[in-house]
């Protein structure tokens, strides 16, 4: 049966940056389709451990700061999930960081923590967890990347940029891992009612703009990614490799 080939009963999915926001919701919406989680983030995430726990789900905490996380760092993550859990069937690049100033002011500071924690720790956990899901031919990668993968924004030349490699890296991988059982693919979550779009939200004129362009006519919700992120990681979506797909009210064909 069709509904089948969306059940990830007693897979492995790790999630960063899952103490709330989109993250916490994708968390969920992979336990309520039967995976068992591990949640990496530099806080507690309680309340996401809760809510997965509450569906019956296995779940384990790590915490990293991928900020200052090393690339052995993030591989010792991975060996901890698989240890304590069995594998790392899923990996979910959630994690992102934003900071805002015009670009011939851009502090060095800002350049380096938003490529450290949106592009590099990228990198090293889906390097880390692909070797494992390389050496038994199976697995999948999702990536979270932007509106700003396909636009240059204002005053984030930081996250623009690395949003931009994100999705070049979801290519690159998936053409190199595809024909041994690794998918990796990425999400685009339009203009999200989410901690990084509040400085959007709370300034009326550009709140108004952005409304304005959204066919859909509203902000989205965490809510509203989860299904996409459970149909990348279930067997549904065994043929969908290198994709970056937009969940976006229809901002980007407007």
């Amino acid at each position: 049966m069709i509904l089948d080939t969306f059940d990830l009963t007693d897979k492995v999915a790790l999630v960063t940056g899952s103490r709330r926001g989109l993250g916490q919701a994708i968390a969920v919406g992979l336990a309520e389709a039967g995976a068992d989680l591990v949640l990496l983030d530099r806080g507690d995430a309680d309340e996401t451990a809760a809510a997965v726990a509450a569906t019956g789900r296995r779940v384990h905490r790590i915490r990293r700061d991928l900020t200052t996380a090393t690339a052995e760092d993030l591989a010792a993550a991975v060996d901890e999930a698989i240890a304590e859990l069995g594998a790392v069937d899923i990996l979910v690049n959630n994690a992102g960081t934003i900071r805002r100033a015009p670009a011939a002011e851009h502090p060095v500071q800002d350049w380096d923590d938003v490529l450290a924690v949106n592009l590099d720790a990228v990198f090293h956990l889906s390097q880390a967890a692909g070797r494992h899901m390389l050496a038994r031919g199976s697995g999948r990668i999702i990536n979270v990347a932007s509106m700003l993968s396909f636009q240059g924004g204002i005053l984030v030349p930081s996250y623009t940029a690395s949003k931009h490699a994100v999705a070049g890296l979801t290519k690159a991988l998936a053409n190199e891992w595809a024909a041994q059982g690794v998918t990796v693919n990425a999400v685009a979550p339009g203009y999200m009612a989410t901690d990084n779009t509040a400085p959007l939200r709370a300034d009326a004129d550009r709140a108004a703009s952005i409304l304005q362009r959204i066919p859909a006519g509203r902000w989205g919700t965490a809510e509203d990614v989860q299904g996409v992120f459970v149909f990348l990681a279930s067997d549904a979506a065994a043929y969908v490799t290198g994709a970056v797909i937009p969940v976006d009210g229809g901002w980007l064909v407007r």
